[in-house]
């Protein structure tokens, strides 16, 4: 496809998951990219020279996307043609170890900010726009240690959901991707790393997804192959969710 030199936008766009999807934008033809992060500004002074070098204007928007002041941000930063939340958080522990300030933290950043961010960005996009969201199989599955952050991407896929019916009469798809486990730095603060690690053992591609996995797919659901999915959570962890 091609993004004829448009905006894009990709919250926790500066590393893993997030700056893969930037590259492959990039490459289906964005010709401005704005990244949204929270706090690593030199990662995001990369991500950005990185991105740079393809010819495209990179824009570093930093804070919280769960604030307002943050949304209102990446709004003026637009309009754009693609919006891509990934941005993701989360408290991780189990159940009976949580508080309800975790609560607030991982759903408001996960979920809320989808749809603030929506509310903010979606009356500038013309009918051809696609806004995707990145979820996980957390939403669906019950995972060791995952209870807020999986509840918090079941709520994202159902605001994916009420926000593709609102908005497909105006010509913007929005759809969701949800990734099997992917080896990235966000991986390193679960406890069970290690045992994650192992599902590639029961997967039937026989290997773990890749940042380039995840972003393929996005790519597609930018693109006018897309044009009839909406409100549908792409699923890309190489059969591992369909084995019992």
């Amino acid at each position: 496809m091609s993004l004829d030199g448009s905006s894009v936008l990709v919250t926790g766009g500066t590393r893993g998951i997030g700056l893969a999807i930037a590259h492959r934008l990039v490459r289906d033809g964005a010709g401005r990219m704005v990244l949204g992060y929270l706090r690593n500004d030199t990662a995001a002074e990369a991500a950005a020279a990185e991105l740079g070098k393809a010819g495209v204007e990179v824009v570093l928007v930093r804070g919280n996307v769960a604030s307002e002041s943050t949304i209102a941000k990446l709004a003026a930063a637009g309009p754009y043609r693609v919006v891509v939340h990934n941005a993701a958080t989360g408290v991780i522990r189990p159940a009976l170890e949580t508080e309800d300030k975790h609560w607030d933290w991982t759903v408001n950043a996960n979920a809320r900010s989808m749809l603030a961010l929506t509310r903010a960005t979606a009356p500038a996009m013309e009918a051809g726009s696609a806004i995707v969201a990145i979820s996980s199989l957390g939403a669906q599955r019950v995972l060791d240690n995952y209870i807020l952050i999986g509840t918090s991407k079941a709520a994202l896929e159902s605001v994916m959901r009420y926000l593709a019916v609102e908005l497909a009469p105006r010509g913007i798809r929005v759809n969701a991707v949800s990734a099997g486990v992917v080896d990235t730095e966000a991986l390193e603060f679960f406890p069970n790393k290690e045992e994650m690690l192992a599902t590639v053992d029961r997967t039937p591609a026989g290997r773990l997804v890749e940042p380039d996995d995840v972003a393929a797919a996005v790519s597609f659901l930018c693109s006018g192959d897309a044009a009839m999915v909406c409100g549908q959570t792409l699923v890309v962890d190489g059969g591992f969710s369909l084995k019992a």
